[in-house]
């Protein structure tokens, strides 16, 4: 017999609610809208672009934050026993949002491919692939799973120990202390056994990366260069990348052969963590081996402070010694195993340590020098070498006698000498690209090279400073989660999509991502920085002689910038 449709409705009516219900106890209905939410807006452009995996991850872990705050504010809702409509009316709410959620997320991937190439455009990136949406849903729904487990858990956690307390304490009194307890024990737990073992586990990894050498590699044989049979420093004791940066730089016939000019050899000195025990003794076989090259009979002489790792920037130097004809001698002294990233959180004084001390050693012998006998001196550094630069010395303590000038590249967000220059900017001027003062001692350079700079004079002590608008280092905040950056004000940096805009949280967890992966930018780019470039800003600091602005651009021709493409800081 069959059954007539009205008697099958309740049926129906009953099954849906009960799934409702269920669905209700398993989730939070605003944590689903605020997760969806989240969830579109890291779509949205940022500073650098990002593959279809790295999005995935990031949208998958915007959509737990946003779950936890919209679940958050649903039990503290219930918790100050605000009343809630009756049974129906919540049922039909908690459709609409689940819907509302979904049909966000649906529109968000639809403009993903939009967002992302707007970011690509102005880097001159080919288009994303069209099947991009599907690949970041697919990897956003287990990293976002995974997430929301796991603050279930700490949920469960803190019940469980509200639970305990609650015979001996007032209600919320026992929730506040378990959920302080449960705070401080994860924290301690996390920071002492997990975060602390992987730096130690992370530092003795990079240490036997920077032992790591193949087997051809020999040391020179030229007996100015460092590691060779007449050097005080053995070759053994540097790292593979600073091998690689002492044996690869242009030699007097290169230099020759690019620019047209005569040229001598370069003189590069490099002192390794395991070249001497401490700090004080790696800087002092620094100046001994400039002393034994005869680097302060060079015309120019500069300092170099390495990125975390020990690695420099064979553009920022090799640039230098063909707009000198080779007439430079530079020193780097390396201060640590950890990439640039993870030392600023570990051990950001230690390479202002070393820095400080070369400098004086190094200012030291230079001072006694006859003025008209001794090489100009410069301080360079790009990332984390460059806040190290900054912090070898104070204006205070050379004003008698100043050095000349400094490159500083890619400054990281917490150099003090760097912020404070840029929040006293010129009024007008934008955060990416300030003026200082009457510009003649601090200046600021991106891709635009000097121009507005001919008809400015330079003081006694020229110092640059080369970024990026597109450079997570440089710009990123920690007040960017609840306060928009002045950054994001017109004007917008060139390399900076148009597309790009301000969301509290989401564009924090964005920038985090950025800065964790800013050497994935092209040549040019984010934290990659351009030979062509590094040659304007090395001509503003050391105005070498003979060198008209279209010789500059030959130069800047000559030079392949995809032969420097970055490595790991």
């Amino acid at each position: 017999m069959t059954v007539p449709p009205l008697s099958r409705q309740p049926i129906l009516t009953r099954r849906i609610d009960a799934f409702w219900d269920a669905m209700a106890q398993r989730f939070s209905m605003p944590g689903l809208l605020v997760g969806s939410i989240f969830f579109a807006l890291s779509l949205t452009p940022s500073l650098l672009p990002r593959t279809e995996i790295v999005q995935g991850v990031l949208s998958g872990c915007c959509f737990a934050v946003g779950y936890g705050f919209g679940n958050l504010g649903h039990w503290l809702w219930g918790f100050l026993g605000l009343k809630v409509p009756p049974g129906r009316v919540t049922r039909a709410l908690g459709m609409l949002v689940a819907l509302v959620g979904l049909a966000l997320v649906v529109l968000a991937l639809s403009y993903a491919n939009t967002w992302q190439n707007s970011v690509r455009q102005v880097m001159q990136l080919p288009p994303v692939d069209r099947s991009q949406p599907l690949v970041i849903a697919a990897v956003a729904i287990p990293i976002a799973s995974a997430l929301m487990v796991m603050g279930w858990l700490l949920v469960l956690l803190v019940r469980l120990v509200w639970s305990w307390l609650a015979p001996h304490l007032p209600r919320r009194a026992a929730l506040v202390l378990a959920t302080l307890l449960v705070a401080i024990v994860v924290g301690a737990l996390v920071n002492n056994l997990f975060w602390r073992s992987a730096l130690r586990a992370a530092d003795n990894f990079y240490e036997r990366l920077d032992a790591l050498v193949s087997t051809d590699d020999a040391a020179p044989q030229e007996a100015w260069k460092t590691g060779s049979a007449q050097s005080l420093i053995d070759w053994e004791t540097i790292g593979k990348d600073s091998r690689i940066y002492i044996q690869s730089g242009p030699g007097a016939a290169d230099i020759t052969r690019v620019t047209g000019r005569p040229a001598i050899e370069p003189l590069r000195t490099y002192v390794g963590l395991r070249s001497a025990p401490s700090v004080e003794e790696r800087a002092q076989l620094a100046l001994d081996e400039l002393l034994r090259v005869g680097a302060f009979e060079r015309s120019v002489l500069v300092l170099i402070m390495p990125v975390g790792t020990g690695w420099v920037d064979r553009a920022g130097i090799d640039t230098l010694e063909y707009l000198h004809a080779g007439d430079v001698a530079s020193v780097a002294v390396q201060y640590s195993y950890l990439t640039s990233a993870l030392s600023l959180l570990v051990e950001p004084s230690y390479g202002a340590e070393t820095a400080q001390a070369l400098f004086d050693l190094v200012y030291g012998y230079w001072t006694a020098l006859p003025r008209d006998q001794r090489p100009r001196l410069y301080l360079h550094g790009l990332s984390l070498g460059a806040m190290a630069s900054q912090n070898s010395t104070t204006v205070y303590d050379v004003l008698g006698d100043p050095f000349d000038g400094a490159l500083w590249v890619g400054p990281p967000f917490s150099s003090s000498i760097w912020g404070r220059v840029t929040e006293s900017r010129q009024p007008g001027t934008p955060y990416w690209l300030p003026r200082f003062g009457n510009s003649s001692a601090i200046r600021f350079m991106n891709q635009s090279g000097g121009i507005g700079w001919d008809a400015v004079p330079w003081g006694p002590m020229r110092i640059v400073f080369l970024q990026y608008a597109s450079d997570p280092i440089v710009f990123f905040s920690f007040d960017a989660d609840w306060q928009r950056p002045e950054w994001f004000d017109e004007p917008r940096g060139p390399d900076v999509s148009p597309a790009l805009n301000w969301y509290p949280m989401v564009t924090f967890l964005q920038l985090a991502l950025d800065t964790a992966l800013s050497q994935t930018a092209p040549v040019g780019y984010g934290h990659v920085y351009s030979p062509r470039d590094y040659i304007d800003a090395w001509y503003e600091v050391t105005q070498p002689p003979g060198w008209t602005r279209a010789q500059r651009d030959a130069l800047k021709a000559a030079i392949d910038p995809d032969a420097y493409s970055a490595l790991p800081q």
